[in-house]
C-alpha cells in the first residue's frame, strides 16, 4: 500500500489550484517549507513578474553529482468539463485518487517529497535533486529558467527522471511540439470591389493549404519511427479567425498551427518552409497594399526527446520500476530540454496519460504504490549502473 504520508502529500498538492493561468507560489512555498524542516535549502527561479517560480533542491549536498527528479507544478484548466466532483477535492474513492493534477503530475511530486528524508540520508553515491517547474502545460517555459539557473550555479547532474504519467514504464522518446500563430494583414474593401483589396482570409488559407500539403507529404514519404501511435511527423491547424461581415473583404485573419516532429525530424526546417512560402505569397499582396503581409509569432517550441535503452538512467528506471522493456509516448514533456542540455534523461511516472486532462482525472493507488517503491529503491541504490 502507498504510505499515508505520500498519499496525504499528493492530496495536499492536488488541492492547490495551480492551473497555468494562476500563480504556483502556494505549492512552491509549501515544498520549500517542507524541505526547510529537513535543513534543505531550495533555489527558486521566477518568471518576469515574480508570480511563478521553479524550485530546485539538492538532497545529499557534498556528493559528487546527482539524479534529478523532475515534475511540473501547473495543471490544465477544467472549464467546461463535466466533472462529477470538485476537481480540487483530491478525493480517494475505491482504488483511485481523483482530482486535477492527480495523474499529471502532482502525485509524482508528492511521493518524491515524501521520500526527501530518505534521499537525504541515502547510502547512494549520488545526490537526488528535486526540480519542480512552472508553465509546462503552456510551453515548457519554466524549466528553461530552471536549467539556466542550475547551470549558472555550476550544478552538473548525472541524469534526469521526468515523472510524467507512463504507467511506470520507462519512456525513451517522444515527439516535439512546435506551435505558431500567423497574423495576416490585408486591405479591406466593399466586396463588390475585390480587385482593390487584399483578402486576408484567402491569403491565410493559402498558407494553411501549404501546411496541409506538408502534412500529407510527411504522411506519405517520411521514414517511419516505429513505436509511436502515429509513426511520422504531423502538422495541423487548430484555430482560424477572420472577417467581420459577408460583404466586407476582410483586412485581418489569424490562425494557429503546430508541428509534432519525430525525434529524427527537424521542426525548425518545417517552419522555415512555411515562412518561405509566406514570403513569396506576400509579394503580390504588397503590390496592392504595401502594409499587407504575414506576421508570425512563436507560441511554444518544445523539442522532441530521444533517449536510449542503453543509457544508465534508463536501466536504473527499469530496475526500480520492475519493467524489462521501454516505451515511447505521444505527448510532449520537459525531457527534451534536459537531454539537450547534456543530461541523460528518461521519462517514468505513475498513471496513464489517458486519464490526464480529462474530467474526473485520476491515478490508481496501485500506480502510486509502484511509484513509492521506485522512490524507496532509488534511495537505497548504491550505483547508477
Amino acid at each position: 500500500m502507498i504510505s499515508t504520508k505520500a498519499l496525504e502529500l499528493a492530496q495536499t498538492l492536488v488541492r492547490m489550484n495551480t492551473v497555468s493561468r494562476n500563480s504556483n507560489l502556494e505549492l512552491i512555498h509549501f515544498v520549500r517549507d517542507e524541505l526547510r524542516r529537513l535543513g534543505v535549502q531550495s533555489r527558486l527561479s521566477y518568471n518576469a513578474d515574480k508570480t511563478k517560480a521553479n524550485l530546485f533542491a539538492t538532497l545529499g549536498e557534498g556528493k559528487p553529482a546527482g539524479i534529478i527528479l523532475s515534475g511540473h507544478t501547473d495543471t490544465v484548466p477544467w472549464d467546461g468539463q463535466d466533472w462529477t466532483m470538485d476537481p480540487l477535492a483530491a478525493l480517494v474513492q475505491g482504488d483511485r485518487l481523483y482530482g486535477r493534477g492527480s495523474c499529471d503530475m502532482k502525485s509524482f511530486i508528492g511521493i518524491a517529497l515524501a521520500h526527501a528524508e530518505n534521499f537525504l540520508h541515502s547510502p547512494a553515491p549520488f545526490a537526488v535533486h528535486l526540480a519542480f517547474s512552472f508553465d509546462e502545460e503552456v510551453g515548457c517555459f519554466g524549466v528553461k529558467e530552471l536549467i539556466a539557473d542550475m547551470r549558472e550555479a555550476g550544478i552538473q547532474p548525472l541524469a534526469c527522471i521526468v515523472g510524467e504519467p507512463t504507467s511506470m514504464v520507462p519512456a525513451i522518446a517522444h515527439k516535439g511540439v512546435y506551435r505558431y500563430k500567423c497574423c495576416v494583414r490585408g486591405k479591406e474593401a466593399h466586396s463588390s470591389l475585390t480587385p482593390m483589396s487584399v483578402n486576408a482570409i484567402e491569403m491565410a488559407a493559402r498558407v494553411v493549404g501549404k501546411i496541409r500539403d506538408m502534412a500529407e507529404d510527411m504522411q506519405a514519404n517520411e521514414p517511419r519511427f516505429e513505436g509511436f501511435d502515429v509513426p511520422f511527423s504531423t502538422a495541423s491547424v487548430g484555430q482560424f479567425h477572420g472577417g467581420i461581415a459577408d460583404n466586407v473583404v476582410p483586412r485581418d485573419a489569424e490562425f494557429r498551427y503546430e508541428f509534432r516532429d519525430l525525434p529524427t525530424a527537424d521542426a525548425v526546417a518545417m517552419q522555415k518552409q512555411v515562412l518561405a512560402y509566406a514570403d513569396q505569397a506576400q509579394i503580390a499582396m504588397k503590390t496592392v497594399a504595401p502594409e499587407a503581409g504575414f506576421r508570425f509569432e512563436t507560441i511554444c517550441e518544445i523539442p522532441s526527446f530521444l533517449g536510449s535503452a542503453g543509457d544508465a538512467v534508463t536501466r536504473l528506471a527499469q530496475r526500480l520500476s520492475g519493467e524489462a522493456g521501454t516505451t515511447l509516448v505521444a505527448f510532449g514533456t520537459e525531457a527534451g530540454l534536459f537531454k539537450n542540455s547534456g543530461i541523460p534523461t528518461v521519462v517514468c511516472g505513475p498513471g496513464s496519460i489517458n486519464q490526464a486532462h480529462q474530467p474526473d482525472e485520476f491515478v490508481s493507488l496501485a500506480q502510486l504504490e509502484r511509484c513509492e517503491d521506485f522512490m524507496r529503491g532509488l534511495a537505497a541504490t548504491r550505483s547508477l549502473a
